[in-house]
């Protein structure tokens, strides 16, 4: 086990998906059995896993990534893509069934209001093997973190979550899409960041009215996953801003105002990337919230998945500019 001092303080390893996503852009979804006419369409690198490793490199991370694509078309573009913003794909794997695509449809409102639809077919992602991370026992200590999302088997996060803590490396669970978790896995996670929704499922709630904000209810439902064993949630509450919560105390930062949203994508891999630059930074908390929550609202002020994230310039002087 690398020592704290003598770990790059830079390193980070991203375990998670890659998605190529296919985007329609429309005035109305469909209702069930309806056709619509869109108003645009692209395709875009993306995956959470994967965003979330291109923007802690852009932000200026060392970061390594492991996930699985096939050896298809829309797996050259996908490691393309992370290649050329800087992240180290030496260890994804390219024998996957298919890469990963997403149906993503992003609806806009008449007001400029902003609401998507995401459906992911997992193909290489879910392939990932036991085999496959092995590796990890003896190589995780020089990691400062591990990022992980829920877009991979949930026993593969499990076993590395486990070697992380053996060897003292912090964990970042990104609970998207939202499973639950058993106890065990609780303790192995030193920072989590659901979204609202995503927090409400994993304590077991899912019909709660969410029209009305209510930060105190927030912040009880996060200590009780706190209670067992994570000892930061940090919950993501879009236009509402972000809230980090402790058994202690909690800080609460209110989203950026005036940003006008194109596609709100991938602003919660942004955040979370941000997030994590800024711990590794050893940023104060109500700072850590404050950055990522201007990266994630940069974020969604462009369209796109990896097409919308942004340098660290290019986020510093957003901030800039809104303050």
């Amino acid at each position: 086990m690398l020592a704290e001092s003598e770990k790059n303080p830079n390193k980070v390893l991203v375990v998670g998906s890659f998605v190529m996503d296919f985007i329609v852009h429309t005035s109305r979804f469909p209702e069930r059995g309806e056709t619509v006419l869109g108003e645009s369409f692209s395709m875009a690198p993306g995956g959470k896993g994967a965003n979330q490793a291109m923007q802690m490199a852009l932000l200026g991370l060392d970061v390594d990534m492991l996930g699985k694509v096939g050896s298809d078309v829309n797996g050259d573009i996908l490691l393309s893509s992370l290649k050329n913003a800087g992240v180290n794909v030496s260890q994804v794997l390219r024998d996957g069934s298919f890469s990963a695509v997403g149906n993503v449809q992003v609806e806009t409102d008449s007001e400029g209001n902003t609401e998507n639809r995401i459906i992911v077919v997992s193909g290489a992602n879910m392939e990932i093997t036991d085999a496959d991370i092995a590796h990890l026992e003896t190589q995780i200590s020089q990691y400062r973190a591990v990022v992980l999302q829920q877009e991979i088997p949930l026993s593969i996060n499990k076993q590395i979550r486990a070697m992380a803590k053996r060897q003292g490396v912090k964990v970042i669970l990104n609970p998207a899409p939202s499973y639950a978790l058993d106890e065990e896995d609780y303790r192995n996670i030193d920072y989590l960041l659901p979204n609202e929704h995503e927090l409400l499922e994993l304590v077991g709630e899912y019909d709660d009215d969410r029209s009305v904000f209510d930060l105190e209810n927030i912040v009880k439902k996060a200590r009780i996953l706190i209670k067992l064993g994570c000892p930061n949630v940090i919950v993501t509450l879009g236009s509402k801003g972000a809230c980090w919560v402790t058994a202690e105390d909690y800080i609460y930062e209110k989203a950026v105002q005036n940003v006008i949203s194109l596609d709100p994508t991938a602003a919660g891999d942004s955040f979370v990337a941000a997030f994590t630059y800024a711990m590794l930074s050893s940023f104060p908390a109500r700072k850590s919230i404050e950055f990522a929550n201007y990266v994630g609202a940069l974020t969604v002020s462009k369209k796109g998945a990896q097409t919308s994230l942004s340098s660290l310039n290019e986020v510093e002087q957003f901030i800039r500019n809104h303050f």
